[in-house]
């Protein structure tokens, strides 16, 4: 097999690669690969080849991937959820991990809530938010000083 097909098959594996993943993780080897392929249409050595290869796919993970990675890996939606975070509330339901229920109001929101720990808080505790998981606020009675981190 010639070089230029060995290049030439890679740089295609290469991009159907980047095309199954979309995430930036093999377009640089397949810019390499079209180096490689321009290095052997200027019939130089296959050493020669090799380092072409990797320094365009070095040079261009460098150089590009900050900037494409703004634009392509900015799936963080920004909601106003994250302020509930720290704030009181009030326990609405008996919040009961092992049973899996438990509610509590957040500034006039309902929240399905579970405590901290696996004791249970009744109805009219206030409650302090420590963080989200999913749908979930997870809480600690508010007179807790330092809450417990898993």
């Amino acid at each position: 097999m010639s070089m230029s097909l060995f290049w030439l098959i890679a740089m295609v594996l290469f991009g159907v690669l980047e095309a199954v993943t979309v995430g930036l993780t093999s377009i640089w080897f397949a810019l390499g690969a079209l180096g490689a392929l321009a290095a052997d249409a200027a019939s130089a050595p296959v050493i020669v080849q090799i380092v072409v290869f990797l320094g365009v796919s070095f040079l261009t993970l460098l150089l590009v991937r900050p900037l494409a990675q703004r634009f392509v890996n900015d799936r963080k939606v920004a909601t106003n959820a994250d302020r509930v975070i720290g704030r009181e509330a009030v326990v609405t339901e008996d919040i009961d991990n092992i049973q899996g229920r438990g509610r509590v109001s957040i500034s006039g929101a309902d929240w399905t809530a579970r405590a901290q720990e696996d004791r249970p808080i009744p109805a009219g505790s206030k409650v302090r938010v420590l963080r989200i998981e999913g749908v979930k606020v997870i809480v600690v009675p508010a007179d807790t000083q330092e809450p417990s981190r898993p």
